[in-house]
């Protein structure tokens, strides 16, 4: 099956949509990379620049090994149609991440996972990340934490609903399923997803001793969580896309089509 869409559909593609294009592409590849994709499910989405009425989505079956910046469909918000490209839209894709992308400014990128260390938490009747650890401090201001497993999002209701959980924060644990972050860009996006597997990854494995979690005292979570990322210790882009630039070029490198 084809799922690339024509050079002639892709003629008018601004530079500011196509470098889009090539990051949503690059973060899929990634996503596959580090362990992150589930078969030809899970959904990594970005608003098509300048529109606020349409989203890039993969066409369902396309396998995130195979992602390129030619691959994705423009799908509309409001209806769930596809506006320019070709194949399926997945269901639960545009049920949760269109009500999402249209509620929450912070959303242009919305990527969900069902990686597996963060998935594991969510198994939990307590899936908290502890404030154990500079990474975990780090992540912990950014998580929403929704409590209610309602079944395969098949309905945009429940979109809407995730959105209202999400509020202000960029990480979603979602009960029993698996984690959603957003971001104002796809490095944005991109950077929680990995720092939140590794947070995950980090306290299960502590967990996995048996002994007692060492949690760091308040004024230091406070300090750590004024200090963390750097942002103000640098000029030009921020950290989050420093390391997308940096895990790019590992794909410039060993997977070069996924520009194409």
């Amino acid at each position: 099956m084809q799922f690339r869409v024509s050079p002639k559909t892709l003629e008018d593609c601004s530079a500011e949509e196509w470098q889009a294009r090539l990051d949503l592409a690059a973060a899929h590849r990634l996503a596959y990379m580090h362990g992150f994709s589930e078969g030809i499910f899970n959904h990594l989405t970005f608003v098509v620049p300048g529109r606020g009425d349409r989203y890039y989505q993969i066409p369902f079956g396309m396998h995130w090994s195979e992602v390129t910046a030619s691959s994705f469909m423009e799908v509309g918000i409001d209806d769930g149609k596809v506006k320019r490209g070709d194949g399926d839209v997945e269901r639960s894709c545009y049920c949760i991440h269109a009500p999402i992308h249209k509620a929450l400014p912070q959303a242009k990128a919305v990527f969900h996972t069902h990686m597996p260390y963060a998935s594991a938490l969510t198994r939990l009747e307590d899936p908290r990340i502890k404030e154990i650890g500079q990474t975990e401090v780090g992540m912990s201001g950014e998580i929403a934490y929704d409590d209610e497993y309602t079944g395969p999002a098949l309905d945009p209701s429940e979109g809407a609903r995730l959105a209202k959980v999400i509020g202000d924060k960029t990480v979603l644990f979602m009960a029993n399923h698996g984690i959603s972050t957003v971001g104002e860009t796809v490095a944005d996006a991109y950077d929680r997803l990995y720092y939140i597997e590794r947070a995950a990854q980090v306290q299960i494995y502590a967990m996995w001793t048996g002994q007692p979690l060492k949690k760091l005292p308040e004024p230091v979570v406070e300090k750590t969580k004024r200090d963390i990322g750097g942002n103000s210790l640098y000029n030009g882009p921020t950290p989050a896309q420093r390391h997308f630039d940096a895990l790019k070029r590992i794909l410039d490198r060993k997977e070069p089509d996924y520009a194409t």
